[in-house]
């Protein structure tokens, strides 16, 4: 009695166990044997522009199915679908036949009017579904950025990548009854069960100004025939991006998908994921370390009235740092930090560096954010080169105070730049505004995030006005517009490869905002290998101009009664 009162309990364990612990997985497991199932893809995630202008959307398209359980007619099922499909009738009847696999799918997003003939035909075993085309209406607009889809609608690059999660929604599924080898049960009703569609974005890019730039942009590498052109514009006040553009680019409709190397190389948004020695628009980040160490009484810096002595080149370490021109007509001449920035003269931002000292310099490098990423929202940030401050000689330091001997990605400078002239802010830069429904509920509310303070707004000030100097009488008078305080700084720099220099390659750059006086747009302008004339003053500001002067008719901003 024993023996069989034991048997009884463990028998009576292990069905409550059963019960309760595995109900799941065997209902589960029973709802898998007795019915099929057909996927109802959701509508992916709209993306729009700050403006709420479509940058991209769906298309309603179909996808077809089939069960080999369910086929009845191999042979006309076969002969059908390959003519319709255009796929070769062996591989189609291989494709029927495969009853390893519940499902078969035989085509993904298809025309309307190609499942209607499927429709038509009365094959058993064959399915469709309402599927998605993801579609890009402005074509190569903000490529780099958007980045596009995977034929199954999972974001593949850029933002579409970056927020999948939020824009492709949950499947739904069409649930068929069947037998025990997968014969759906005539007579019985199909259950349906939604998908939910994915969440919308809103972007901070503004579609006007990206679309401009893009136009400005692309003239120019054509007609200077270089290897790439680049713009980054923000909102200094928030660090929102309003435009980033990437040229040559591609259109997102059409991406090259059989091309590994052009994918590669097209796809990549160089302003956050590529780093570049910037050159002379580096300066500004030179001028307002020493403006600031100034202001807090460090006699290690020079005041705005201090004369830099006469010279074209500095001697370090036993190396000689030229200024990148003769300078003629005493450009040369003793000269004051305002118009060593009015005429780029490499020597005298050798001496803030090696003045303010390694210790110093470094953090203020640390503090505008260079050797890190910026935190954009945005996948392949690069941090930049950045010598360890233990091992930089005096050499070096010398030349990282004109834009030398550190490497930086185009975003990161437009974000140190932006904070040294808004008053020593620094943002997180961001390319999401929000995420919301199709009925507004918004689920995620981007605001501007303070990261760090840089300068003070008396440097601030005190820096834009000298750099207004630059465009109103210096090398970025290109990009001098008439009632309107445009500031900025050129940039030319030589290219390397395998450790030296490259002859005839530079990249012409200019950095500018407006207004000065309270910094609402700032563009950073690159142009890699210009043919011809390269110098970022004659090259890059005219972008600027133009581009500035663009958003000025789009905002409608009116005239300011010019420099002062």
């Amino acid at each position: 009695m024993t023996a069989i009162a034991f048997l009884f309990c463990v028998f009576t364990g292990r069905f409550l166990y059963v019960q309760l612990f595995w109900r799941e997985k065997l209902l589960s497991l029973a709802l898998d044997q007795w019915t099929r199932e057909i996927p109802v893809s959701p509508e992916r995630g709209k993306i729009f522009d700050r403006n709420g202008e479509l940058l991209a959307g769906n298309e309603t398209a179909y996808s077809v199915y089939a069960r080999a359980n369910a086929v009845t007619d191999i042979e006309h099922t076969a002969d059908t679908l390959s003519a319709l499909l255009n796929i070769p009738r062996e591989e189609m009847k291989a494709k029927l036949s495969d009853r390893s696999r519940s499902e078969i799918t035989l085509l993904k997003q298809g025309e309307k009017a190609l499942v209607r003939s499927i429709e038509g035909s009365g094959l058993t075993g064959v399915y469709y579904a309402r599927d998605n085309k993801r579609v890009y209406p402005y074509g190569a607009l903000a490529s780099q950025v958007l980045g596009f889809t995977a034929m199954g609608s999972e974001g593949t690059t850029g933002l579409e990548r970056y927020y999948d999660n939020f824009l492709k929604g949950e499947k739904g599924e069409i649930l068929y009854e069947t037998d025990l080898v997968g014969t759906e049960i005539g007579g019985t009703s199909a259950s349906y069960l939604p998908a939910e569609n994915g969440l919308n974005l809103k972007l901070t890019l503004d579609y006007r100004i990206q679309a401009f730039a893009e136009e400005v942009m692309g003239r120019t590498l054509a007609q200077t025939s270089a290897k790439a052109a680049r713009c980054v514009v923000l909102d200094p006040q928030d660090f929102s991006v309003l435009a980033m553009v990437n040229l040559p680019a591609y259109d997102l409709n059409d991406p090259p998908r059989n091309d590994r190397e052009a994918l590669d190389r097209l796809t990549r948004n160089c302003l956050v994921s590529d780093i570049y020695e910037p050159g002379s628009t580096f300066k500004i980040i030179t001028a307002a370390t020493d403006l600031e160490e100034w202001r807090k009484g460090n006699g290690a810096a020079f005041s705005p009235q201090y004369v830099f002595p006469s010279s074209r080149t500095r001697s370090v370490d036993g190396t000689t740092i030229k200024c990148w021109s003769d300078h003629k007509n005493g450009k040369h001449a003793n000269q004051t930090l305002a118009e060593a920035l009015n005429n780029s003269c490499n020597p005298c931002f050798v001496d803030i560096a090696l003045s303010l000292g390694r210790e110093t310099f470094y953090d203020y490098l640390t503090a505008f954010g260079f050797g890190k990423a910026t935190g954009v929202d945005f996948s392949g940030e690069a941090v930049g080169m950045l010598i360890p401050e233990g091992s930089v000689r005096d050499c070096d330091l010398a030349r990282i105070g004109f834009g030398q001997t550190i490497a930086l990605t185009p975003l990161q400078l437009a974000c140190a730049a932006a904070s040294a002239v808004n008053g020593g802010y620094y943002y997180t830069p961001h390319l999401l505004d929000e995420i919301c429904s199709d009925d507004g509920y918004v689920a995620v509310k981007t605001g501007k995030k303070l990261i760090a303070r840089t300068v003070s707004e008396e440097t601030s000030r005190l820096l834009s006005s000298m750099l207004e100097g630059v465009v109103r009488d210096g090398s970025g008078k290109h990009a001098y517009i008439e009632g309107y305080r445009v500031a900025g700084k050129t940039g030319t720099a030589q290219k390397y490869e395998n450790g030296a220099i490259a002859q005839g390659k530079y990249v012409s750059s200019f950095l500018g905002y407006f207004p000065a006086d309270a910094p609402k747009y700032l563009a950073l302008i690159i142009v890699d290998e210009p043919q011809g004339s390269y110098y970022g003053s004659t090259v890059a500001a005219p972008c600027a101009k133009e581009i500035f002067e663009g958003i000025i008719g789009f905002m409608k901003i009116p005239a300011q009664g010019g420099t002062v």
